[in-house]
């Protein structure tokens, strides 16, 4: 495939993409955006298709996670979590299906374990990847038959990184599988989405067994 890797502010992290992308055989090209921003995600999306002609696939990957403790939450970080989280990967797949329609193509969201748990310092992160989830099974039918929508909800993947080895460790001791996840199992589960051509509206919890605790 060709590559547009989108990025907001971590240029050196998109720019290491790129060259991997590259090293690989392939085309990867940058693409700098403020997603948060309203007419941020449809221009995006203009961009890469006056880039590359049309769109196969779309990943809406961008998202902040912001401790936000109950009885602390402002109006502004509740609109600028929303902002991200959910209005923008709902703009750029409103303004990614007409250049995906006429060839299909599939759009996968990524979510996050906290749309099935209650986190009490990360409510309204949590309220945002429910609605995700919820988005993503509408827009499978929406969209259907010519494109597919489908979510991953990942677990313990990528740690915060001011958590403590202790903390660690207890993620460890109560995740089923007995392992932290890794980027790669995330990457197994997106492959699966794409080359699945009979799943639609789906979200896969990709956590190592942990919502089985409940």
């Amino acid at each position: 495939m060709r590559v547009a890797v989108h990025y907001n502010s971590a240029a050196t992290g998109a720019e290491e993409t790129v060259a991997a992308v590259g090293t690989a055989g392939g085309e990867a090209v940058l693409f700098q955006a403020n997603l948060a921003m309203p007419d941020a995600p449809a221009q995006l999306v203009r961009d890469v298709a006056a880039r590359f002609g049309s769109l196969g696939v779309v990943i809406n990957s961008a998202a902040v996670m912001e401790r936000t403790p109950f009885g602390e939450v402002t109006a502004a970080e509740w609109d600028s979590i929303f902002a991200l989280n959910l209005r923008a990967p709902f703009l750029i797949c409103q303004a990614a299906a007409p250049f995906m329609r006429e060839g299909g193509g599939a759009i996968v969201n990524i979510a996050d374990l906290a749309a099935f748990e209650s986190w009490p310092s990360y409510v309204p992160h949590s309220i945002s990847k429910a609605a995700v989830v919820k988005m993503t099974s509408a827009l499978a039918r929406v969209l259907a038959p010519s494109i597919r929508v489908n979510g991953i909800a990942p677990g313990a993947v990528l740690l915060p990184d001011d958590w403590t080895p202790e903390s660690a460790a207890h993620l460890v001791a109560t995740t089923p599988l007995g392992r932290l996840g890794n980027p790669e199992d995330v990457v197994t589960a997106m492959l699966y989405l794409l080359r699945a051509d009979y799943v639609t509206g789906e979200t896969l919890i990709v956590d190592g067994g942990r919502h089985t605790r409940k």
